[in-house]
């Protein structure tokens, strides 16, 4: 879907009169659904706010209401599906083309530090963001189970996590999984142990080779769910190039090799070891 041309903004002029594309202000509430307001250019005529998946182009259409100050409101309550992905923002006044939406100010404290109930069996997690190219865009998260990965923790050579489990339980058997994603079914296992949700695993780097290395948890063992260890709770769409931890320098087997934690595109945790 491709949103109207917009003319360039005249000097002293405001939005609707300089055709700017309107902005939206993203409040997030305490159960990681959001609220839309978005400034009003003068439409009369009944207006929705669309998202669309940019993978594969589904839309998501919430109506826009009068919410007074020359805004209108939109909720996208956590109990309203939104599958796993990127999903941009328009407005779109009945019988026009919808038009991109840029961010406005966005309150995301509630996420901070959230933690669901998980009775749902689901963890669902909705951030927006400005894209590099300014404009507004929705990611979202759907896990069915979720491992939360907390706090990071580097010393001796090894990678300890602690995190908390939602959506199902430990059981017997359970283990940490360490996939490699050159050699396929390359798999080492880390040091798992729980109590109750609560999760801390310890990643010797020693006993990687060179490579990238995806970490899951087996909850039930080899027989059951296969969970991603992430870190989605809290307000940054993008960790990558905001989390970033130091490389330690490891030997084994007569090879010097350094090795670090990252978080991917989609925030799933890994580990990353090179040849030093």
């Amino acid at each position: 879907m491709t949103p109207l041309a917009v003319p360039a903004p005249t000097s002293g002029s405001d939005d609707r009169t300089a055709g700017l594309p309107p902005r939206a202000d993203c409040i997030a509430d305490s159960a990681g659904g959001l609220t839309f307001d978005v400034s009003d250019h003068g439409a009369h005529d009944p207006a929705h706010l669309v998202l669309i998946d940019r993978a594969g182009g589904e839309e998501v259409r919430l109506p826009l209401a009068p919410a007074g100050d020359g805004r209108l409101r939109a909720s996208l309550p956590i109990g309203v599906g939104l599958p796993e992905g990127r999903w941009d923002a328009y407005a779109q006044v009945a019988g026009e083309q919808p038009v991109r939406l840029m961010p406005g100010v966005n309150d995301l404290r509630s996420l901070v530090d959230r933690a669901p109930s998980g009775s749902r069996g689901h963890v669902a997690v909705r951030i927006p963001y400005a894209t590099k190219h300014g404009n507004l865009t929705v990611r979202s998260w759907l896990r069915t189970p979720h491992a939360e990965a907390g706090e990071l923790l580097i010393e001796d050579g090894e990678l300890t996590v602690r995190g908390r489990l939602y959506g199902t339980a430990f059981a017997a058997g359970a283990r940490a999984e360490l996939r490699s994603r050159e050699a396929a079914g390359e798999i080492r296992t880390g040091e798992l142990s729980a109590d109750g949700a609560a999760f801390t695993l310890r990643i010797g780097y020693a006993e990687l080779d060179a490579g990238r290395w995806d970490v899951w948890l087996r909850p039930a063992g080899p027989q059951g769910p296969e969970v991603r260890v992430a870190r989605l709770l809290d307000d940054v769409a993008d960790k990558k190039p905001i989390f970033t931890y130091p490389a330690a320098r490891v030997s084994a087997a007569g090879r010097e090799l350094t090795a670090s934690p990252y978080y991917t595109v989609d925030n799933d945790l890994s580990v990353l070891v090179a040849t030093a």
